[in-house]
Order: C-alpha cells, then structure tokens, then sequence
C-alpha cells in the first residue's frame, strides 16, 4: 500500500464519483478505477459499493476513510518537519558547555534563538571541556562552546566570539591600584582552571610561562566563575575571561592586563551532519555579542 493508494481512495470517498476524482486528481478515470481495485485487493475487502447509478462507500470504506485521512495528515506533517529540520528551522540542538558561558553573549542569544524558532527544543548539557569534545563525537550534544579547543578534522569550529581577561584580586591586595601586567604577579599563589581538562587553563599556564614565571596554584576548578569565590575565600588570585568578570562579586576587584593581551576567545564546535540547524543557532550567538556589550 502507498500513499497514492490512500490519495485516490480519499478524493473518491470525497466525490463518491470515480470520474470527479479522476478529474480532481488529474488522472485518466481507468487507472484510478484499477488503483481502488488494488487497493480492495490488497485490504480483503470493498471499500465501495458500485451500482450503474451510484458510488457509495460500504461500513469498512466509512471506517478506512477516517484512518486514511489521518494517515495523510501525518504524513504532510512528516514531510514539513522533516523540510524544517532540513532548513534548521526546527527539532533538536543540545549544547554542551560550562555553566560560565552564560555569562557571556550566549545567554541572550539562547533566550533570542528560543523567540525566533519556537519549534526547536534548545537543551542546555553543563560539563567539563573534555567532556564536551567526547560528548560531541558520540552523538551525544550537538554542539559545543570552548575556549582555546583542540584542532580536530572531524568537527566544524568556527569563533562565537572574542574575549580577553582580567585578573581577580582580593579586596585591599598591593596590587588591586594602578596599571598591572602579567609578570606582576609572579609572587602570587594562583587559584587556576582545572588543567586535567581544560586546553584553557593550559594556555593561561603558558602565558605565564612566557611572562617570565610559573604559577604556584594552590587550588583548581572547572567552572571559571568559581575561582572568583576562591580568590575572595583568600586562596589566591585568579584570570578569567572578561565576562565571567562582569558577575560582580563582594571581595574582589577585577583589574585588566596591560601588555600582550590574552586572549579568552570562544569556538563553537559541531559535526558537520548538524550544520543546518546548528548552523543558525551559531550564526545567532555570533551576532549576540554586540548585545552582550
């Protein structure tokens, strides 16, 4: 059985007329008449009762009729989701990240996406940046936001958008006044991203590094936005990227780096297979971070 079997068999229920179906569906009359026939075949029983005057449909024809026409419904439904998900226009994107990305351009574009295409059910995955890339790779997320991300030939990675840092200092340290580069902060104790798992972190490290110093860390975490309570905790200074630095925070002063700049860029990674739909979540939050400033 095919749709076009149900499409005959619904314009003749319709016209209860095998010439004005045909003449409806743009068809010769005998291969309509051949294809209901078929149909009956197929089914075991008539679906119409046929007399020289008249056409009507039988109890099982009454009954067909009404799942056919289900049946065709669903299926146009199908066809358009089927086109809008091909167009990125609807379905589903999961999105692996650490909860401080929300601080930056992406908050206000998840919420301006959610506006702009309701018919797709945005879902938000919180974990650690190795994880991000593993979740990526088996299927799991869509998509993906990291800072400093590994080259990969397998995923699509393309910059959302542009970020420095600045250093976090406690409230009344010697170095929370006047202008401030990297290699002042040689002597400091350093709260620092887990460097397990974060490329970033490594990179901060090296950045360091070439300042003329290796940090002493004292402490680690996964979330950018955690270290500040640390660095207010006395546990050490910290760098973060700037827009985790707009989350205000009793305790501490945000001090930018003059010299080099360090860069907190962030890159939107996916597999090619959801570059429609993802595509247009992406094209979005790039556009977002004049928004976000």
């Amino acid at each position: 059985m095919e749709l076009r079997h149900l499409r005959y068999f619904v314009a003749v229920a319709k016209h209860l007329s095998f010439t004005a179906a045909a003449e409806s569906l743009g068809v010769a009359q005998p291969p309509l008449s051949q294809q209901i026939r078929d149909l009956e075949d197929e089914i075991g029983t008539a679906l119409f009762e046929r007399t020289t005057r008249r056409v009507a449909l039988t109890r099982a024809g009454q009954d067909f009729h009404m799942q056919a026409i289900n049946l065709l419904e669903r299926a146009a439904e199908a066809v358009e989701r089927a086109r809008a998900i091909g167009a990125g226009t609807a379905g589903i994107i999961n999105v692996g990240l650490t909860g401080s990305m929300l601080a930056g351009p992406l908050g206000h574009a998840i919420r301006s996406f959610a506006q702009a295409y309701p018919a797709v059910d945005l879902r938000i995955h919180e974990m650690s940046p190795d994880r991000q890339i593993a979740m990526l790779k088996a299927g799991q997320t869509d998509v993906s936001f990291l800072r400093a991300p590994p080259q990969d030939a397998d995923l699509v990675r393309v910059r959302a958008w542009s970020e420095t840092v600045k250093a976090v200092l406690p409230n009344g340290h010697r170095l929370a006044r006047g202008r401030l580069r990297l290699a002042d902060l040689r002597d400091e104790r350093f709260v620092f991203l887990r460097m397990s798992d974060s490329l970033f972190a490594k990179y901060l490290w090296d950045c360091c590094v070439e300042a003329g110093f290796v940090p002493t860390i004292t402490h680690q975490a996964v979330e950018a936005a955690s270290l500040t309570s640390l660095v207010a905790s006395g546990l050490g200074i910290a760098i973060i990227p700037e827009y985790v630095a707009r989350l205000a925070h009793a305790g501490v002063v945000y001090r930018p780096l003059d010299g080099p700049r360090i860069r907190a860029d962030v890159f939107a990674l996916w597999t090619p297979a959801k570059a429609a739909l993802v595509g247009n979540f992406v094209d979005l939050v790039r556009d977002s971070q004049k928004t976000a400033d």
